[in-house]
């Protein structure tokens, strides 16, 4: 193995919506986390690996951090508060602005003393003029010791070209932790529940609050000689009336996700898929310890 190999693990931190899943799927090259313009879309600590000939990075994809309304919520904050300790470099993003509000004043309370490098991402930089940018990188600047700061924009890939260069200045040399085909550790079912869970948050737009989840209820590869997959999964919903509008009118909308769940399932797993849609509603699961570990929400794993 090349001695001058770098490997680490790199928190991307940032308050809801600032775009963290979307910076981290262009870094990766495709598609792993899910992406909403609803905020909080992250749920679990997604592990994805980018490799090279320099080294590799291993990104933990946090949720927000944010002030936790429910269990659900509380979870998600541990996770984002628990990641800042076990990672070698931190990519905190923000947006174009003057104004630090209260969630980012109380994220970089959370970097104060943190001892690692953290690099600060100014993301959507596209949707500000360039005179705009200066002043916001003047503002942080005061607020914490980066190492860098990078202004950029993950949706239309500006200036992300600069990110990985920057993260590999502070890995220190070390080994290869995952083969170097590996893009995540995500099991492929997790994966397929939090694409139709995506879907289902585009068709819905704003007609339902956010308290959705899916559990895959079967995933199997029919034999034969044509690769097929048989998916069935339920879209949980916390009230009647949110089971109604994810069904829609003659089941109309539950067809809209299922079409584009199906269209972006075929491509993660390169076959034909079979997939079927429940919905069910289980009030208040967001504030239920034993369904959030159902849907995948192990606080053991904190």
């Amino acid at each position: 193995m090349n001695e001058q190999f770098k490997s680490g693990f790199v928190a991307i931190i940032g308050r809801p919506n600032v775009g963290k899943s979307t910076l981290m799927n262009h870094l990766i090259g495709q598609k792993i986390a899910i992406t909403s313009k609803k905020p909080q879309t992250t749920r679990n600590r997604i592990q994805t690996v980018y490799t090279c000939e320099e080294g590799q990075i291993v990104f933990l994809d946090t949720p927000g951090i944010h002030k936790a309304k429910n269990k659900l919520g509380e979870y998600m904050v541990q996770v984002a508060e628990r990641t800042l300790k076990e990672v070698d470099a931190i990519l905190w993003l923000v947006e174009p602005t003057t104004f630090i509000g209260a969630g980012e004043r109380h994220i970089a309370q959370q970097l104060q003393n943190i001892g690692v490098p953290v690099i600060l991402i100014i993301n959507k930089s596209d949707t500000v003029s360039k005179e705009e940018i200066l002043p916001a990188i003047e503002t942080y600047r005061k607020v914490c010791d980066f190492a860098e700061i990078i202004p950029c924009s993950a949706l239309r890939g500006q200036n992300t070209g600069e990110i990985i260069p920057s993260i590999m200045k502070y890995l220190p040399y070390g080994p290869m932790y995952y083969d170097e085909d590996t893009v995540t550790d995500q099991p492929q079912r997790q994966i397929a529940a939090e694409i139709i869970r995506e879907k289902a948050l585009h068709a819905l737009d704003a007609e339902i609050p956010h308290g959705i989840a899916v559990a895959i209820d079967t995933m199997k590869e029919r034999p034969g000689k044509n690769l097929l997959y048989d998916i069935e999964a339920t879209i949980i919903c916390e009230r009647d009336s949110h089971k109604g509008i994810i069904i829609g009118k003659q089941g109309a909308m539950l067809k809209k996700i299922g079409s584009n769940a199906r269209y972006e399932l075929e491509r993660m797993l390169e076959a034909k898929v079979n997939l079927k849609l429940w919905v069910k509603v289980k009030k208040d699961w967001r504030d239920s310890d034993f369904l959030i570990k159902n849907f995948g929400y192990d606080k053991k794993e904190i």
